[in-house]
């Protein structure tokens, strides 16, 4: 098994609790992991990046290659596009949020975005706001953006909810309840377009 993993966004959004579940759903699998993260400035909304690499052998480097990733998973459009070269043309999955974050003032309208990213073979595009809103809490997107991800990640379901109770579990139930169903609602929405 291996998966290259481009996660990417803006600061705020989650990208590395997204990071933080994947890596230790794998680290539970006996899974080899390496990482690297650019965080920008994320504190004021700017880009933030993970490269993942997960692994049954082990990996020799942190960064993945152009034209290589087997997923990149965003929880905002634009960055998903901003990484689309990273990604395998011919078996690689984009899988983002269709919610912008709309942090610059020359942001292009998301219809010309989505289109773009409707362009590629391989997508799954979701209105995580609002599955998050409808749930409890908007907070919980990126979460619903990573059960979109999990069917292609080839990690079991039940690690990933693992590791939601492990990450969370300071947080109280509440907080890891919400977490569990927004994952499923995002795996549940993907398994019907995938």
């Amino acid at each position: 098994m291996k998966k290259d993993i481009i996660i990417s966004g803006v600061g705020g959004q989650g990208i590395l609790t997204i990071s933080t579940v994947i890596g230790t759903a794998a680290l539970s699998e006996g899974l080899e992991l390496k990482q690297a993260e650019v965080h920008g400035m994320s504190q004021r909304g700017g880009d933030v990046q993970s490269h993942m690499r997960l692994s049954s052998d082990k990996i020799a480097s942190d960064l993945i290659p152009q034209g290589q990733a087997d997923i990149i998973i965003s929880v905002e459009p634009l960055e998903s596009l901003r990484y689309v070269e990273m990604l395998n043309r011919e078996k690689g999955w984009l899988v983002t949020s269709m919610n912008p974050f709309n942090n610059i003032a020359d942001y292009p309208p998301v219809e010309d975005i989505l289109n773009a990213i409707w362009e590629l073979p391989h997508y799954v595009t979701i209105d995580a706001n609002r599955v998050a809103k409808d749930l409890g809490s908007i907070k919980a997107a990126n979460i619903v953006v990573l059960g979109a991800a999990s069917p292609l990640l080839d990690i079991k379901y039940d690690s990933l909810e693992e590791a939601i109770r492990t990450i969370f579990a300071k947080k109280g139930e509440d907080i890891i309840h919400l977490n569990l169903k927004a994952l499923r609602a995002g795996r549940d929405y993907a398994q019907e377009r995938t």
